[in-house]
């Protein structure tokens, strides 16, 4: 039997030098029925130049600013796989990630969608912090989103909604959901999150925060909602496995004091997003 092809869709704008490394990993994987596309978000750097040496396909999504769904959907449209991966351009791939899924997808037709465990890395204090936080998430149901889908089944629930710019990676997962099943693999997909800041990323939560009440408004009673917006369901998961928060105690105490802040400016950006309207 021939091995099914799997897209491999990439939103990108302005980031050629974390595109390169993920374009790499990409073409690194050792299943060899891949075909990967990049839609680039009308990029001023070298995204396009860089896209161009590593993808099959190059496509101009011709509008400035953050429309990431609508350029996942637009690569999923003009895709040709069974099953279509999207990974984002800060994402690095384990060798074995796109084998293991078509391996899992060609198991059970009930399979729907793949969740793919993330593993962060990065430079700096504040990343390793994040690094720390990232690493709860692993195998936790409603905090995972799935990122490998059959084709047709993606198509059916519309994709992304291009009207959510913040959680919408929950929402698709969740409308998959209701098709079939979401499984998972054990090959990790490497999230680079670069040389972060604390400024850096309170501001990056206040800014999806603000945007945040469609992806809220569109899952109210759905319990992964009230689980993710849970604060203190997050601190219990942390605090859940103290030796590995506090193996290293000011690791620790800075990523509870990191989120502290986010909750803070997450819940700030929600309000006065509400209250603009």
């Amino acid at each position: 039997m021939n091995d099914p092809l799997v897209s491999i869709i990439i939103p990108a704008r302005d980031c050629a030098e974390m595109l390169g490394r993920c374009l790499s990993s990409v073409r690194k994987q050792s299943y060899g029925n891949v075909e990967i596309i990049v839609v680039d978000g009308n990029s001023t750097d070298r995204t396009r130049e860089v896209a161009a040496t590593f993808a099959d396909k190059v496509f101009l999504y011709p509008k400035k600013g953050d429309h990431r769904c609508a350029q996942r959907n637009m690569g999923v449209d003009r895709s040709s796989g069974e099953y279509v991966l999207l990974i984002d351009s800060d994402m690095e791939l384990d060798e074995m990630v796109v084998r293991r899924c078509a391996e899992k997808m060609r198991l059970s037709e009930k399979t729907v969608g793949l969740v793919i465990p993330e593993e962060s890395f990065g430079e700096g204090f504040w990343s390793r912090c994040k690094v720390l936080e990232k690493s709860f998430y692993v195998g936790v149901p409603w905090m995972e989103a799935a990122r490998c889908f059959r084709k047709d089944v993606y198509t059916k629930v519309g994709g992304y909604d291009e009207n959510m710019t913040s959680g919408e990676d929950w929402d698709l997962s969740q409308r998959v959901a209701r098709e079939g099943e979401i499984g998972r693999i054990n090959a990790f997909i490497l999230h680079n999150e670069g040389h972060t800041s604390l400024l850096k990323t309170m501001r990056k939560k206040f800014y999806y925060a603000r945007k945040f009440s469609k992806y809220v408004e569109q899952n109210q009673g759905q319990e992964a909602m009230e689980n993710q917006i849970g604060i203190l369901k997050r601190y219990a998961l942390f605090l859940s496995q103290p030796k590995k928060l506090f193996r290293e105690p000011i690791l620790g105490v800075g990523m509870l004091w990191m989120k502290t802040f986010e909750f803070g400016f997450g819940g700030l950006g929600y309000v006065t997003a509400r209250l603009s309207r």
